[in-house]
């Protein structure tokens, strides 16, 4: 059975699980809104449901159940690997059950006979100028391949609502497909004077794209999957997820959501925070002359940060309480393959030094860092310094995600999201009525 029947068996049983509970506890509350949550971007208000991932507060992200640590044991990995296969997260995503080896692989080979990139989209690509920003040269191609759309020719020949998740599923498919080899094709482009290269069909999703990125070492090949892995699902709140979700909900395609998701995740409170971290770094490194800095020189550098009314990039998470578990899973990557990096000896130091600084100074609810604080001395240390790409690896990586919930959308006809808003004039009127 491939992944698109063992994918159908799930949809009815799903379906009636949701009808009876809204026949039987429709009415009943499951969260209330504070003014204090409505002028603050609604954080905190439960009000979306997700099922392919949760972020619990002291534990991490839960990717259906499962923590990353348990994940990256269970998980199939390749020959002689120790991280998990990206193919893997997203058949749990999308399934909600561990995959074998074989499942594995069959959505490996799946992608594989998919990515191939048709010639209108390289010719539309060419034609950009290569200085453009790589995230906006990413989500523009991803757009682009919406005149491959099934999804839409589907709605518009008038396919059943209950069906509409077969082309879904197809789009996605096709997409992920294909996102490696555009993302890769924008990095050679735009940094390499465009020398392309060709994919590897016996290489899986995450060594393939290191391959074509032009990066041959095997421990890249495996802090790919690390990555890819680590990053692709964050509940459905955040703003990649969420805008995905939101233009998805209108029955726009795989396309059309994706590429509204890549836009929100190209800020830099979101997608971009990697980027902003790596500059902080390599900023706190050159004013000490480079090398390694003293922890005293640390601790100068942060309170200067604090001080001149910035933030410390990296550190702090608007849900988490404790330090991000995709940083310390990136944590022991780094120290056994790259513990005498002169990067990570900063970002080491900084793990040391910071929260407490935070505590004492700052007014973060959470000191420690995420996973944003450690993931760009990994790139640089095999290479890819160009730090203007990593939210490009992070829209990859959290396509698996936002596109597993689009599916799960459309098989459970998602209704389109239309919040109503209030003006702060009647949330006066409402606090002097409560008075």
């Amino acid at each position: 059975m491939d992944l698109k029947e063992k994918f159908q068996q799930k949809i009815e049983p799903m379906r009636e699980r949701i009808q009876k509970m809204i026949k039987d506890h429709g009415d009943e509350v499951i969260s209330t809104v504070t003014v204090r949550q409505a002028f603050g971007g609604v954080r905190g208000v439960k009000c979306l449901v997700c099922d392919t991932s949760n972020l619990d507060p002291m534990e991490g992200i839960r990717f259906r159940g499962y923590t990353i640590p348990e994940l990256i044991e269970k998980l199939p990995k390749a020959p002689g690997g120790k991280q998990p296969l990206p193919e893997g997260i997203f058949y749990l995503l999308l399934i909600g059950e561990l995959p074998t080896e074989e499942d594995v692989k069959q959505v490996t080979e799946e992608w594989r006979k998919r990515s191939e990139l048709p010639e209108y989209l390289v010719k539309i690509l060419d034609s950009l100028p290569r200085d453009m920003r790589p995230m906006t040269q990413f989500s523009s191609s991803v757009l682009v391949l919406h005149k491959d759309s099934i999804f839409s020719k589907s709605y518009r020949e008038g396919i059943s609502k209950y069906d509409l998740w077969k082309p879904m599923y197809e789009d996605v498919m096709n997409l992920l497909a294909k996102l490696p080899a555009i993302a890769a094709y924008v990095y050679r482009r735009t940094y390499k004077d465009n020398k392309q290269i060709e994919p590897d069909p016996n290489l899986d999703w995450g060594a393939n794209f290191a391959h074509m990125m032009g990066i041959e070492n095997p421990e890249y090949k495996e802090l790919m999957r690390l990555y890819l892995f680590l990053h692709s699902d964050h509940e459905s709140g955040n703003v990649s997820a969420h805008t995905t979700r939101l233009v998805g909900s209108a029955l726009s395609d795989a396309y059309f959501a994706l590429s509204a998701g890549l836009n929100g995740l190209a800020g830099p409170l979101h997608g971009l925070a990697n980027e902003e971290s790596l500059r902080w770094i390599l900023g706190l490194r050159e004013k000490f002359g480079g090398g390694v800095p003293t922890k005293e020189q640390v601790k100068q550098y942060v309170m200067d940060t604090l001080n001149s009314g910035h933030v410390v990039p990296g550190y702090g998470h608007a849900v988490l309480r404790t330090t991000d578990p995709r940083y310390i899973a990136q944590r022991k990557y780094a120290l056994e393959y790259l513990p005498d990096d002169e990067v990570f000896q900063i970002v080491n130091l900084l793990y040391e030094v910071t929260p407490d600084l935070l505590r004492k100074y700052s007014k973060a609810k959470n000191p420690w860092p995420n996973v944003d604080a450690h993931s760009g001395c990994l790139q640089i240390h095999y290479g890819v310094k160009e730090y203007d790409f990593y939210p490009v690896l992070f829209g990859v990586s959290r396509a698996m995600g936002v596109l597993s919930q689009l599916i799960w959308a459309r098989a459970l006809g998602g209704p389109i999201e239309r919040p109503k808003s209030i003006t702060t004039d009647w949330i006066l009127e409402q606090i002097k009525k409560n008075k």
